[in-house]
């Protein structure tokens, strides 16, 4: 009699094609996968598939891995943690873990006002909160956020992502009173004039300033294409939210922990935010986000209003712990800065007719493409750099509005060797491409 399919699927599989037949008929296409290859291992910045080849990781888990892979200190301290306990949930039964990584948190947040920290599992999750606060200490219900923008997979954070294609298709409707002005961008000719006089058009279109409780931004925008946003900017911003008593959230998950050569993005700006989420980078790997803001704004909600679960897992605050002391002591601060501006030359001195702008802000570096004749987005080539580069042994991530930006995402712990390793990959790919 033949096998049923649930006994085919158990057959063994020794290699990448037979892993990749098992994934096509066990998950969802939603869930889309860049490689057809399989992970065995990994250390630093490199990984190993299961039939042995190695490639230099650009991705780093879509920003999650600042200190690399298995960071010696991260692993030991993950061990120790296993010995102790693995979950009470915080809200049960507390400790002190938790406690001192949100002192550290809050210490390390812009700003010299009192703040309070809370932390939870994913960053969706902490945008969902940052929210929550924000319309519970304001009484309000409207929020701002930007075109361009990314913060989540949920319904409220898909509502605030100003980005359609994938995200938001045939997921609809999408929860009210949630609006998206234009994101400064001189190269798509938004000017910060511009998109401050969008925001304000808001006001007189579509909600009353005094219905909104918060405007969320991204420093530097993710899925949107590694734009930076600029002191202006951001200046603006606060003017139009003090004018109106409207909560300003910045949203760092992705750009928080040293990559953009400060500890946090919007330190480059020098302007205060009351509510900042964070997520991705801070417990390398370990499923960790959460809120830091003004105490008196964290403090609004009552008790029992915010928590979860698995909200600051012990075993992820463990790793937390350790990645701050890495940032500290490996300087990565600094070694973003370094990276960023060895990335940045390197593309410039190939003078691909392609590259329509290369920009970021210490590691958080993108390269646009363009046609070099009509300037039009040019995904295409993007794709093509990113094709070659994979075949090479190079891992590369595409995003902005139009697909054809990549972004580069390399462990701030990657070695010398490896690096100048990477870059040749990479400029070879874009004579190829």
């Amino acid at each position: 009699m033949p096998q049923s399919s649930a006994l085919r699927a158990a057959a063994p599989a020794e290699t990448n094609a037979d892993w990749e037949a098992r994934r096509l008929a066990a998950t969802p296409r939603g869930v889309s996968v860049l490689g057809d290859f399989y992970i065995d291992r990994a250390e630093n910045a490199e990984i190993w598939d299961i039939e042995g080849k190695r490639y230099i990781d650009f991705a780093a888990g879509i920003a999650v891995l600042n200190v690399g892979h298995r960071h010696p200190r991260v692993v030991a301290a993950i061990k120790a943690q296993i010995d102790q306990f693995l979950h009470t949930c915080y809200q049960v039964a507390p400790y002190s873990s938790y406690v001192s990584l949100a002192e550290k948190i809050a210490a390390r947040a812009p700003g010299a006002h009192a703040k309070k920290t809370i932390f939870l599992t994913t960053g969706a999750e902490a945008v969902e909160n940052a929210v929550k606060i924000a319309r519970f200490a304001t009484g309000r219900p409207g929020v701002i956020a930007f075109g361009g923008a990314f913060h989540g997979r949920t319904s409220l954070t898909m509502a605030l992502t100003g980005k359609v294609a994938p995200y938001k298709i045939g997921f609809g409707p999408f929860p009210g009173d949630i609006y998206h002005a234009a994101y400064p961008d001189a190269m798509h000719g938004v000017s910060v004039a511009d998109s401050l006089a969008s925001l304000k058009k808001l006001f007189k279109n579509d909600i009353d300033p005094q219905r909104v409780a918060a405007i969320i931004f991204e420093p530097v925008q993710g899925e949107g294409g590694f734009v930076p946003a600029s002191k202006e900017f951001v200046e603006g911003l606060r003017a139009i939210a003090d004018e109106h008593g409207i909560l300003l959230i910045a949203d760092e998950v992705q750009s928080g922990f040293a990559r953009t050569g400060k500890f946090f993005a919007v330190e480059h700006f020098g302007v205060p935010v009351d509510l900042m989420t964070f997520a991705k980078s801070l417990a390398a790997g370990m499923p960790l986000s959460g809120v830091v803001g003004r105490a008196e704004i964290m403090d609004a909600p009552g008790p029992g209003g915010l928590g979860g679960t698995y909200a600051g897992n012990p075993l992820a605050v463990a790793a937390a712990h350790a990645v701050i002391d890495i940032i500290d002591e490996e300087k990565l601060v600094a070694r973003a800065n370094e990276l960023g501006e060895r990335l940045k030359s390197a593309v410039r001195a190939a003078a691909h007719p392609a590259v329509g702008d290369v920009r970021g802000l210490g590691s958080m570096v993108a390269v646009e493409f363009v046609d070099p004749k009509t300037h039009e987005p040019a995904p295409a080539i993007a794709k093509k750099v990113q094709a070659a580069a994979l075949k090479s042994g190079l891992i590369l991530l595409t995003c902005g509005t139009y697909g054809n930006v990549i972004r580069f995402l390399y462990p701030l712990t990657t070695p010398d060797a490896v690096f100048t390793e990477a870059l040749d990959i990479l400029t070879t790919a874009l004579a190829q491409a």
